[in-house]
């Protein structure tokens, strides 16, 4: 199961970058637009701003799979080892929670949007489920990234993607 869970969250931080790529290439069209009217594209700036929130939401489960998400540890090395364990888990469930209640409104959202029809205000008029598409996804994919540390954490195993040239980080 972990490494169908990981090819997704391969994917996602793929198309973050992809969209990364897209936020460059709506700036570029904006200010082209704004130098000479041939190469104006309506809504340029809206596009900008949804491919930067799809690349946003869409690297959360790569990049915490990866470890590269801040981490503070101050406590957490200060207890003994069955106290950062305990704590680890304690921080996975609250993580599991909030991530799972912002997945969860996330999809909502999706849905509220496809069913009355929000479009947003600019001249574009783009269905507003499309670019909300890439927060639900991204969401949905971080709350199962937290689950599957979560049950690695119990399991005793190592949290991190060691094929990104990590060191586990195996609390026992």
């Amino acid at each position: 199961m972990r490494p169908l869970l990981d090819r997704f969250f391969n994917i996602a931080g793929y198309l973050a970058g992809f969209f990364m790529v897209g936020t460059l290439l709506a700036v570029l069209a904006s200010i082209l637009g704004r130098l000479h009217p041939l190469f104006e594209l309506p809504g340029a700036d809206a596009y900008a701003g949804y491919c930067m929130a799809c690349s946003a939401f869409l690297a959360l489960a790569p990049t915490l799979r990866r470890g590269e998400h801040i981490r503070v540890t101050l406590l957490l090395n200060r207890l003994p080892a069955g106290g950062q364990r305990g704590l680890d888990i304690l921080c996975h469930l609250v993580a599991i929670g909030l991530s799972g209640a912002l997945a969860w409104f996330s999809v909502r959202l999706v849905q509220q949007s496809r069913e009355f029809h929000d479009v947003s205000s600019g001249l574009d008029a783009t269905p507003l489920w499309i670019p909300q598409l890439g927060m639900a996804i991204g969401t949905t994919l971080f709350a199962l990234a937290f689950l599957g540390d979560l049950i690695l954490l119990l399991r005793g195993e190592p949290l991190r993607d060691l094929s990104a040239g990590d060191e586990p980080s195996r609390i026992e």
